[in-house]
C-alpha cells in the first residue's frame, strides 16, 4: 500500500469512527484515541495484529460510551489513554510482522539483510519494552478503575437503601393519610371501593327532573370542601347517573347538568377548579333494579370519587 493509499485509508477509518459518535461537544482525548486506532488499523501489518487491534477498538468503544452516555470526562480520559496504549501495542506487533516478512524475503545480500534484521530486532525489542511498560501502566490503571467502581457501587447501594427507606416512609404516610381521609368522610357515608373512596349523593339534593341543587345540599358541599382543604393532594371526580326512564340523550344531559351543578357548588365553596373533574353516565352503571320506584331512586344519584394520593383516578 503506497503512502497516499495509507493516508486515505487512515482518513476514511477516522471519519467512519467519528460518524459513530454523538453530536458535539467533542472530546480531545477521544479524538486522539480515534486517530491512534485509525493509524494502527492502516498499518500494513495490521492483519498480523488483529487481537491487539480488537482490544484497542473495544477500549475505544468503552470510551465513546462513557462520553456519549454520561459525559464522564475522567472515565473517558482513562479509557482513551488505554485505547492509545493498546494501539501502540498493535503497531509493535505489526512492526514485528513486517520484520518477519522482510526476513523471509531476504535474498542474495544476506549480510545486509541480517544487519537490517538485527537493527529492526533492536527496534522491536525497544517497542516491546515500551509495550510492556504500557501494559503495566494499564494494569495499574485498571486496578484504580476497579477500586473506583467498587466505591461507586458502595455509594449506589447506600443511595438505594436510602431510596428504599424513603419509599417505605412515603407509603406509610400515604396509608395514614388514606385512613384519615376515610375517617373524615364517615359523616358523608362514604364507602371504600376498588376505585377509591366514594361519596354517593341521592337525587333528594335536586328538584325532581331538574339540575338545581336544593338548599339542603349545601351541607354536603361544605363538608366535602372542608375535607378537600385538608387533603390538597386529592382530586375529585363528580359522576352523574339517572334511572332508565326517558330517552338516553335526556338522561345523559340530566346527569351532566347535575354533575356540573355540584361542581359549581364546590367551586363556590373554595375548591380549585383544577382539582375537579366531571363525567356524565346517564342511565349506565345502575346500582339497583330500575323496575321498582325504590331502585330507580337509588340510581338517580351523583357520586364523588376521590383520587389516590398522586391525584389519579382508577378506571371502572
Amino acid at each position: 500500500m503506497n503512502t497516499c493509499s495509507k493516508l486515505f485509508a487512515t482518513a476514511a477509518l477516522a471519519a467512519g469512527l467519528s460518524a459513530c459518535q454523538t453530536t458535539p461537544p467533542t472530546n480531545a482525548d477521544l479524538v486522539a484515541a480515534r486517530s491512534a486506532v485509525a493509524a494502527a488499523s492502516a498499518d500494513p501489518g495490521a492483519a498480523r495484529a488483529t487481537v491487539e487491534l480488537d482490544n484497542a477498538r473495544l477500549a475505544l468503544q468503552r470510551a465513546e460510551a462513557a462520553w456519549a452516555d454520561r459525559r464522564d470526562s475522567e472515565e473517558t480520559r482513562h479509557l482513551a489513554y488505554l485505547t492509545q496504549r493498546r494501539a501502540d501495542i498493535a503497531l509493535a506487533v505489526a512492526a514485528q510482522a513486517r520484520a518477519d516478512e522482510r526476513l523471509q524475503q531476504a535474498g542474495a545480500d544476506r549480510e545486509r539483510v541480517r544487519l537490517q534484521a538485527r537493527t529492526r530486532e533492536a527496534e522491536v525489542a525497544a517497542q516491546s519494552a515500551r509495550a510492556a511498560q504500557a501494559n503495566a501502566q494499564m494494569a495499574q490503571a485498571d486496578a484504580q478503575s476497579a477500586q473506583a467502581a467498587a466505591q461507586s457501587a458502595q455509594g449506589q447501594a447506600a443511595r438505594s437503601q436510602q431510596d428504599a427507606d424513603a419509599a417505605r416512609l412515603q407509603a406509610q404516610q400515604q396509608a395514614e393519610r388514606a385512613a384519615a381521609l376515610e375517617r373524615d368522610l364517615q359523616s358523608l357515608a362514604a364507602r371504600s371501593t376498588q376505585r377509591g373512596m366514594v361519596v354517593t349523593l341521592g337525587d333528594v339534593l335536586f328538584a325532581t327532573g331538574q339540575a338545581t341543587l336544593q338548599p339542603g345540599a349545601q351541607r354536603s358541599v361544605q363538608q366535602l370542601a372542608a375535607v378537600l382543604q385538608q387533603y390538597p393532594e386529592r382530586r375529585v371526580l363528580i359522576e352523574g347517573f339517572t334511572d332508565n326512564q326517558g330517552s338516553e340523550q335526556m338522561n345523559l344531559d340530566l346527569s351532566q347538568r347535575r354533575a356540573d351543578a355540584f361542581r359549581v357548588a364546590l367551586l363556590a365553596a373554595g375548591v380549585d377548579a383544577s382539582r375537579i373533574d366531571v363525567r356524565a353516565h346517564g342511565k349506565a352503571f345502575p346500582v339497583a333494579d330500575n323496575n321498582t320506584a325504590a331502585g330507580r331512586q337509588q340510581n338517580r344519584r351523583v357520586e364523588v370519587l376521590f383520587s389516590n394520593g398522586d391525584g389519579r383516578f382508577a378506571g371502572r
